[in-house]
């Protein structure tokens, strides 16, 4: 199965400004998608879709394709779908490969847990299915203990009462960690322009991660979780010590 990772990385953000491009330890955000994407064994081949010369250019510097994302396709309301079928097109013709299935890959997520990618594209093979995405446990954030709030009233979102966290229903969240939809998915997704989540198709499938597993940085705060967990996995010494609080 040719399977095409496409990085995403465009230049504006409405949350963080060239926020691929933030340092984190001393390297340029994105290079920790970079690496976990050299990691890969089921990636096919590798493209790197931006509007920024200086991502563009990094991306060269470490090895990759690069394909210069139109205006049409760098505003913040054009659509992942439409980024990647123009991925995939250009790919196609500049190479001459048939393209079976594309891995959609976050440039702003430097924390992904090692294997996900490769099992996220083993499963779509596997299965057939239309595609799979990374999800993690909600835990305590499970819509059960929301509420909604009229003026300063506060009304539970949901029927019943859960008072202990094992109790709650387990649900999950998609992470951002890993997005991959098959060829014919995808061009569901093309003649199906007005839903933009058209390429994750009906059959619909997942491979679970934990909580720590992923970080996708779209503010300040996320900046700095993922500055911290990265100083626990590289530091010298971890942010969190057991002994310190024993």
């Amino acid at each position: 199965m040719f399977t095409l990772g496409v990085i995403l990385a465009r230049a504006g953000s409405n949350g963080l400004r060239n926020k691929h491009l933030l340092p984190l330890l001393g390297r340029p955000m994105i290079q920790y998608t970079f690496d976990r994407v050299a990691e890969s064994k089921r990636l096919s081949q590798v493209i790197v879709s931006s509007d920024c010369p200086r991502i563009l250019s990094l991306a060269n510097e470490e090895g990759f394709a690069t394909l210069t994302r139109p205006a049409e396709l760098a505003t913040a309301d054009a659509s992942v779908q439409d980024v990647l079928l123009h991925a995939m097109d250009a790919v196609e013709a500049s190479h001459g490969v048939h393209i079976d299935a594309v891995a959609t890959l976050y440039g702003n997520v430097p924390i992904r847990a090692a294997g996900v990618i490769d099992e996220a594209i083993a499963l779509l093979e596997r299965t057939r299915c239309d595609s799979v995405r990374s999800f993690c446990p909600v835990g305590k954030w499970n819509p059960a203990w929301m509420a909604k709030i009229e003026a300063d009233r506060a009304t539970a979102y949901l029927p019943g009462s859960v008072h202990r966290r094992q109790d709650l229903e387990p649900l999950f969240l998609h992470d951002g960690a890993i997005v991959v939809s098959s060829r014919a998915t995808m061009e569901i997704g093309r003649r199906n322009r007005s839903d933009p989540h058209a390429f994750f198709g009906s059959d619909r499938r997942a491979v679970i991660t934990q909580n720590t597993d992923t970080v996708e940085v779209d503010t300040r705060r996320e900046l700095l979780l993922a500055e911290a967990i990265l100083r626990d996995l590289f530091g010298t010494e971890p942010i969190y010590n057991e002994a310190r609080v024993a």
